[in-house]
């Protein structure tokens, strides 16, 4: 086994380790509880400990293998957290809002049913914004959670306690998800990695809910995981996607999809419109693309199409939808800075409203098939995520400028969202300390090839979560 203490271990490892029998599922989910009542007094990644049930459920995997001899799932014992915007039975459903603090879930959420089937271990429920619509961590009834690498910086949003909890070593998987960037930014801001599933992917549905969701944010809203090691997030993934029918955008495939053949293309692009790339984020950029053809993949430099206008159109439109069916709930339940920020959102991305919202909707397609067009021919596209280096933790908060830069220049984030496709960010450089996070766009329900270009690239970039642990926080 390796020397590393158990916390620190990738889910893939304990698992193995579990299923093997040289470590326990009691031992593997003490160690991460431990390890977060140590540490998350300092991240406030996790807002409800289940730390004690966790152990108990633990024993009782421990007592069914010891019965059965082979373990419940290919998860078997491995601690996990789960965002506070999902229902986990028994457990509040928030969403960040304190005045939501006293939903109770009625059963669990199919991602979490689909967890817990596969053998993950729940110890904890995970901080996220007022409405999980910041690209930061912060509310009024938890409180703000911190950047695993450096306090200043935000730890990303909305999933920031996913990725700050997971970097910590609290839970070897992150469970989170992303309607414009939150499984991709806190990524990027922690040097964790992700995919962001395509739509049909991963079941979504919370039987907390009072209504159905706009049509928008059924279509651009989807379920994932966050994790240390891309091996992690492939497992995840693969957990999370057994069929549900409370979900009807579910689409049941196998996770992998045929062979291509020959050397798979990848687009790369350094294009930020009328923005400035950091110098740091073109040289992670260039460190990737010299991984993925260390790796075998030829590597083309094209700028795929209409980026910039699928990015603004699909965010105005989802502004639009926002305004019209939550806008009442932002302003009666909302706190003042989740209202001046929504304010300075709506300043940037004025909202489509009536006719003008349908015509946004419907331009959805003429985006998607010029991509999937595209994707003929490169399979693959590498692009900037952010156009700098991770922000301050209240940058987005600090009137339009700071929402500008945070939100103001995410076109590549919004724009995967609006056309449903997959998107993965792995780190690829650092600056002033901090992870500097890429992102890798594949063809629709090929997730699995955004996987394997992921993982050529951690293969020669390294494990950031190993640089952050050797630091001995």
């Amino acid at each position: 086994m390796s020397e590393r203490a158990l916390w620190q271990l990738s889910a893939c490892e304990l698992a193995e380790e579990i299923a093997a029998k040289r470590v326990s599922a009691e031992e593997a989910v003490t160690a991460n509880v431990e390890r977060m009542r140590a540490r998350n007094g300092a991240i406030n990644a996790v807002v409800d400990d289940l730390g004690d049930a966790a152990i108990d459920e633990a024993r009782q995997l421990d007592a069914r293998m010891a019965a059965t001899g082979a373990p419940v799932g290919p998860l078997h014992g491995v601690p996990v957290t789960i965002k506070e915007n999902v229902d986990q039975k028994g457990r509040a459903t928030p969403n960040g809002v304190a005045a939501f603090k006293d939903i109770i879930a009625p059963d669990d959420a199919p991602v979490v049913k689909n967890l817990k089937k596969a053998g993950a271990i729940v110890i904890g429920r995970t901080n996220t914004p007022e409405f999980s619509f910041r690209a930061t961590t912060d509310n009024e009834l938890h409180g703000r959670t911190f950047n695993p690498w450096a306090d200043w910086a935000s730890p990303g949003g909305s999933s920031g306690g996913a990725s700050a909890a997971v970097m910590s070593g609290m839970g070897a998987l992150a469970h989170g998800n992303d309607i414009g960037g939150s499984l991709r930014f806190p990524s990027a801001a922690t040097g964790a990695t992700t995919v962001k599933p395509g739509l049909g992917r991963v079941p979504a549905y919370n039987p907390s809910a009072k209504a159905e969701r706009g049509l928008l944010a059924q279509i651009m809203s989807v379920q994932g995981v966050i994790a240390r090691e891309v091996r992690d997030v492939r497992a995840g993934l693969k957990a999370l996607i057994a069929y549900d029918p409370h979900d009807p955008w579910m689409v049941p495939m196998p996770f992998e999809g045929p062979v291509e053949q020959g050397p798979l293309r990848v687009a790369v692009t350094r294009d930020t419109f009328e923005f400035d790339l950091h110098p740091a984020v073109e040289e992670a950029i260039m460190k990737a693309a010299d991984c993925l053809a260390d790796a075998g993949y030829e590597i083309v430099e094209i700028d795929p199409p209409l980026v910039r206008e699928c990015g603004e159109i699909g965010y105005r439109a989802l502004m639009g939808e926002v305004h019209a069916l939550m806008g009442s709930d932002i302003d009666k339940y909302g706190s003042d800075t989740i209202k001046r920020i929504f304010e300075d959102y709506f300043s940037l991305f004025a909202p489509f409203e009536g006719t003008e919202l349908l015509a946004a909707m419907a331009k959805r397609a003429h985006f998607t098939r010029e991509w999937l067009v595209f994707m003929q021919d490169y399979p693959l596209v590498l692009t900037p995520f952010l156009t700098g280096p991770v922000f301050g933790w209240n940058r987005d908060a600090e009137g339009v400028d700071g929402a500008m830069e945070v939100l103001g220049k995410a076109h590549y984030s919004f724009a995967m969202n609006f056309m449903g496709l997959p998107a993965g960010n792995i780190a690829a450089g650092f600056h002033d300390g901090l992870p500097i996070g890429v992102q890798i766009v594949g063809r629709r329900f090929r997730e699995d090839m955004v996987l394997d270009a992921c993982e050529a690239v951690e293969a020669g970039v390294g494990v950031m979560a190993h640089k952050l642990f050797a630091r001995g926080d």
